[in-house]
């Protein structure tokens, strides 16, 4: 019997989130020619990748001084691109802070409540082999009809932030225990906050439940990174977030073009 409390999703391209440090000792100690030599391979590697499906950055703060950030069809492409860089020399001088996996995901709370009436409507019954047929049949259009969405080219913007999050389901505030009718309402003031700003901040919504320690990670790109503030206070006053979300660590950087790495390592970030 299929729940109708549970909204459907649909799911594109792996993402996976590498931050690292770079360990400065070693690296300085390493002769200049041999620093430039590293630095080439690393970003030929990169290059080959393609930096619509790869992108590297340049992190703020303690946490970590690069991001690569993968976008790939399969997880096991996504290992592939892990593994290829990790044969690198310049994975000698670098150490893992964290890494975060998810996929591309598409909540389709309104789709889903429009699905669940039409199917009740022609007299399908829940769970039934029509019922399925039926819903397939819908989700295999929408699929067709965003998979740009799905399966995005990492925008060319100079900043990025990344933070993962959880929706709470405690004794006193649970997410999951909402019925669906005031999800779907919440989840749709919710993106109206986000459609406000869809002209400065591009976002990549990916779902990493059974992937990973949080339930979603949130990319979001910009030319200014204050856009990135002005939206996420805004937001904070939204009920699904003031109410039920639980936020994880924040992780802001700057685009590094793959050809500017050798330049990044010697302390020079890329030009705008």
């Amino acid at each position: 019997m299929e729940s109708l409390n549970v909204p459907l999703t649909l799911e594109g391209s792996y993402a996976l989130h590498q931050m690292m440090r770079i360990r400065w000792d070693g690296w300085k100690k390493t002769a200049e020619t041999d620093r430039a030599s590293i630095a080439a391979e690393a970003a030929a590697v990169l290059e080959s990748m393609g930096a619509a499906h790869t992108g590297l950055f340049s992190m703020l703060g303690h946490k970590g001084d690069l991001m690569f950030l993968h976008f790939r069809r399969s997880m096991d492409q996504l290992n592939q691109a892990e593994l290829e860089l990790a044969r690198t020399r310049l994975w000698d001088f670098l150490e893992p802070t964290t890494s975060y996996v998810s996929v591309v995901e598409l909540g389709l709370y309104d789709s889903t409540a429009r699905m669940w009436r039409t199917f009740q409507e022609q007299g399908l019954a829940p769970g039934s082999d029509e019922w399925k047929k039926a819903r397939e049949e819908e989700l295999d259009r929408q699929r067709k009809a965003m998979e740009p969405r799905l399966y995005p080219a990492i925008p060319p913007h100079r900043y990025n932030c990344f933070y993962p999050m959880d929706r709470r389901r405690g004794e006193d505030k649970n997410w999951y225990q909402v019925p669906f009718h005031d999800r779907n309402r919440m989840m749709h003031e919710h993106g109206l906050i986000g459609r406000k700003y869809a002209e400065v901040v591009r976002q990549i919504i990916t779902g990493s439940i059974g992937f990973d320690d949080w339930e979603w990670g949130v990319d979001l790109f910009s030319e200014d990174p204050l856009w990135f503030k002005k939206l996420i206070y805004e937001m904070r006053f939204d009920e699904v977030s003031a109410v039920y979300a639980l936020f994880g660590t924040f992780y802001v950087s700057v685009r590094t073009p793959f050809d500017a790495l050798a330049a990044l390592l010697e302390g020079q970030i890329p030009s705008r």
